[in-house]
């Protein structure tokens, strides 16, 4: 262990956990609470209702006695709000994608996933023992040429899957397309909106929800939902599928009163929240095309996920480290995250964020870089 340390502090990528300050001290750019809901009253209420009439804890797993009315009714509305048969809850997205895909795939399958899907689905993928082939980024004239192979062709189950708003570009994935490619070629569709539920969509049902031909449907309540855990929604012969052979599910003690409770709160909050979901594509836009103007690349980002393309390492640290200092928090994101010569600041919006405050973050990258480029 030391020695794989000292091996990452030499080359400049060692981690420390940082406390956040407090609200108000520092303009935080790296939230994922892009609604603005994890202080909103109605969690707070919620969570603290749910936890003086249930307790403190769901006190097992649900196939042993964690299955409460409460689990099961959020997932009835999840299923009705997101357009499927069914839901089922996840302690976390991370595990819910490492469980699905495990039970769903095996040496068989053959598994075609977008080459910038976030890592819990390519450990997923790998931890199946499925034949894995990784089509270009969003580039499904690549994926059409992967699903016409003829060892393709022949699995007996091919599994497409693709994050729908891509967690560190901020780009989106061509779901009408996907979905097509799917329908023709006999593939389940798998879609992770992890970081389009709540922000995208009419009411916020991400840029999936209610769509026919998603077979599976994931998203977590850890980011625009304000809140913890994860979902999947599916058919009802999939939940009852997933439940006998997810280990994620099977193994673990169900989600707690506190939790369900902030998550039901968030769904109900969600139609009511247009005003709030165009405040933040109007901070997006205003980000976007300042960076853009100040010529820093954003790649194809159109979504409240930014990125700023710096390359070097140090570099990016070094950008990041300014920022700090002048009462803004932007992590600098680099290898093993993303690929070498790939660092970047990911720069994240939410409703909270001001018109001005967008000003004064394009001003200071746009000075760093004037002064040290």
């Amino acid at each position: 262990m030391k020695d794989a340390l000292d091996e990452r502090r030499e080359l400049g990528r060692f981690r420390e956990l940082r406390t956040v300050p407090a609200r108000g001290d520092i303009l935080n750019f790296s939230s994922n609470d892009y609604l603005s809901l994890a202080s909103h009253p109605a969690l707070r209420s919620a969570a603290i209702s749910y936890t003086e009439m249930y307790g403190t804890g769901s006190t097992a797993s649900r196939l042993i006695s964690g299955n409460y009315g409460w689990h099961e009714q959020l997932e009835t509305r999840l299923a009705g709000f997101f357009g499927h048969e069914a839901a089922l809850l996840f302690n976390s997205g991370y595990q819910a994608n490492i469980s699905i895909i495990q039970a769903l795939a095996n040496r068989d399958t053959v598994l075609l996933y977008d080459r910038l899907n976030h890592n819990s689905l390519i450990q997923g993928a790998r931890l199946s023992g499925a034949k894995l082939l990784r089509y270009n980024h969003c580039d499904t004239g690549h994926l059409q040429e992967l699903l016409a192979r003829e060892d393709v062709r022949s699995a007996p189950r091919r599994i497409i899957v693709s994050e729908s708003v891509f967690s560190m570009d901020g780009d989106r994935a061509p779901v009408d397309s996907l979905i097509n490619l799917a329908r023709e070629n006999s593939a389940l569709l798998m879609i992770d909106e992890a970081h389009a539920i709540g922000i995208a969509g009419d009411e916020g049902q991400g840029l999936a929800g209610r769509r026919d031909g998603i077979d599976i449907y994931l998203a977590t309540f850890g980011k625009a939902a304000g809140g913890f855990g994860a979902f999947v929604c599916c058919s009802r012969l999939m939940r009852d599928y997933l439940i006998n052979f997810a280990s994620g599910f099977i193994y673990t003690t169900a989600l707690p009163p506190a939790v369900t409770g902030a998550a039901a709160a968030a769904l109900d909050l969600f139609p009511q929240l247009s005003a709030e979901r165009e405040h933040v594509r109007n901070c997006s836009e205003q980000l976007i095309a300042g960076l853009n103007k100040a010529g820093i690349d954003t790649l194809a980002s159109d979504s409240h996920i930014v990125p700023v393309m710096v390359g070097d390492e140090q570099v990016t640290l070094a950008l990041s480290d300014a920022l700090r200092v002048q009462g803004m928090h932007v992590v600098a994101i680099r290898p093993p995250t993303v690929s070498e010569g790939k660092c970047r600041l990911r720069i994240s919006l939410t409703a909270n964020h001001s018109a001005g405050d967008i000003s004064r973050l394009i001003n200071a990258i746009e000075n760093w870089f004037h002064e040290n480029q």
